[in-house]
């Protein structure tokens, strides 16, 4: 029998552009993704997938706006000032969160594995 190796969760810190919005993150990157919905195809994310417990936002909830469409499931968040997605409470997984990458403090996504996830033909 194979071991599998224990998943080394790291903390990175996150916030929109204008630094209104601030939260921090736990996870091993086992994989990046890319959506083809409305909403992602416009906003162009790179995403990974947080469990709610490996989610804290820090600072900005009263800067936070949501926005909702379809089945108003999902919950995409934006600042209010400067108008960056930093994240969105997934839809088919309402315990995890969709974190953009790009908002995240040095961090680089290169060698991650992207898988593209397909929104546009959900019921």
């Amino acid at each position: 029998m194979t071991e599998t190796p224990a998943r080394t969760l790291q903390t990175h810190a996150g916030a929109c552009h204008c630094g209104a919005v601030r939260f921090e993150i736990r996870t091993d990157f086992p994989e990046l993704t890319t959506c083809d919905c409305s909403i992602c195809r416009r906003k162009n994310a790179l995403m990974v997938k947080v469990h709610e417990s490996d989610f804290r936002l820090l600072a900005g909830a009263d800067f936070l706006s949501e926005y909702q469409f379809h089945t108003r499931t999902a919950t995409h968040y934006f600042c209010r000032v400067c108008g960056i997605y930093p994240f969105h409470r997934k839809r088919v997984t309402p315990d995890y969160f969709g974190i953009n990458v790009y908002c995240l403090q040095d961090f680089s996504p290169q060698g991650i594995p992207v898988r593209q996830t397909v929104g546009a033909d959900m019921p």
